[in-house]
Order: structure tokens, then C-alpha cells, then sequence
């Protein structure tokens, strides 16, 4: 089993910026992908970013391309996501999630194996 808890989020002004960070914990030996996704009520869980534990790749979803960046410490079973100028339509809770090795696209939550219970982010316009 993997567990994984996020923590960096928060209530920031429009055009701020936060950190999330997501510690990993357990059998983090079986997960190859590591993700980001977050959920509005009322709607689907949706894709944010996500990054190998191992390599260079990272994805991120059309509308957070150049504001967020997704990174990693090994060392320290970490995952991070730095947002920067955030606007309210990224308001919404976060959830980390880590994906077997094997497992599908990044871009489905269904594809994960294991998630954080998610981390509150609300923008203030």
C-alpha cells in the first residue's frame, strides 16, 4: 500500500501563487507516476499534471500550461505543484495520485492507484 498526504493549500488572491506538496509513504517502490488532479462540486475529478518518479516527462492539462509547474524530490518521497498566477477558476480541492508501474494514461483518474484525501485551494478574485 501507498499512502500520500498533501498539504500547501489555502486562500490566495487572485495572481498569487501557492505550493502543494504531496508526501508519499509505504510501498512508493510500485508507483512509477505521480499526479495531480483537482474537483469543483458537482463536477469530475480532472487532470492537472502529472511527472514520473524516474526521467524528465511531465504533463499538464491545457489550462495550467505555463503557470504550473510539477517537480519532485526522490529523497524525499515528494511530489510538488507550484501555481502561480491563480485565478479563481482554479479554485477547487487538489488530490495527489500515484500510479502503479503499467498502469494507463496519465490523463484518467482511473488509471491511479492511490490518493490523497485532497488539500482545500481557493482563489479570491
Amino acid at each position: 500500500q501507498v499512502q500520500l498526504v498533501e498539504s500547501g493549500g489555502g486562500l490566495v488572491q487572485a495572481g498569487g501563487s501557492l505550493r502543494l506538496s504531496c508526501a508519499a509513504s509505504g510501498h512508493t517502490f510500485s508507483t512509477a507516476t505521480m499526479g495531480w488532479f483537482r474537483q469543483v462540486p458537482e463536477k469530475e475529478r480532472e487532470f492537472v499534471a502529472a511527472t514520473r518518479w524516474t526521467g524528465s516527462r511531465t504533463e499538464y492539462a491545457d489550462s495550467v500550461k505555463g503557470r504550473f509547474t510539477i517537480s519532485r524530490v526522490n529523497a524525499k518521497n515528494t511530489v510538488y505543484l507550484q501555481m502561480n498566477n491563480l485565478n479563481a477558476e482554479d479554485t477547487a480541492v487538489y488530490y495527489c495520485a500515484a500510479q502503479d508501474w503499467g498502469g494507463g494514461s496519465w490523463y484518467e483518474e482511473r488509471t491511479y492507484d492511490y490518493w490523497g484525501r485532497g488539500t482545500q485551494v481557493t482563489v479570491s478574485s
